[in-house]
């Protein structure tokens, strides 16, 4: 008995050690002040990339079910900087799906998403 809750506490030990080192690789992040916004809604976000040599673009968009925006930044491979930002003013009230994707000439090389809500005012 001691040896199967043993194996079954290691095991649970390595997943999570696993888990825990995939995060650490992932190629692009949001990083948001906040989840919810007050209409019109200026929201900053923040993406921080891994840099590397096959990266073109940064696409952030802001997707809800009545409105849509999005911004497409052009990346130098390594050499370009971690962290960008992009503004998105006066987004009206809905529930939103952040997501920014890194894009080789090619390929989608990773993708990060986020749900926002922007609220309308009480008689709207």
């Amino acid at each position: 008995m001691r040896r199967i809750i043993a194996w079954t506490s290691l095991t649970a030990a390595l997943i999570t050690t696993a888990a825990v080192a995939g995060d650490a690789g992932e190629v692009v992040e949001i990083r948001l002040r906040g989840h919810y916004f007050s209409e019109p809604a200026s929201v900053r976000i923040t993406v921080a990339i891994e840099p590397a040599k096959n990266q073109r673009a940064l696409v952030i968009e802001a997707d809800g079910e009545r409105y849509f925006r999005s911004s497409e930044l052009t990346l130098s491979g390594d050499a370009d900087k971690r962290l960008h930002s992009v503004e998105f003013k006066n987004l009206p009230a809905g529930a939103y799906t952040l997501r920014a994707q890194v894009r080789s000439s090619q390929d989608v090389l990773g993708t990060a998403t986020q749900d926002l809500v922007v609220t309308g005012l009480g008689g709207k």
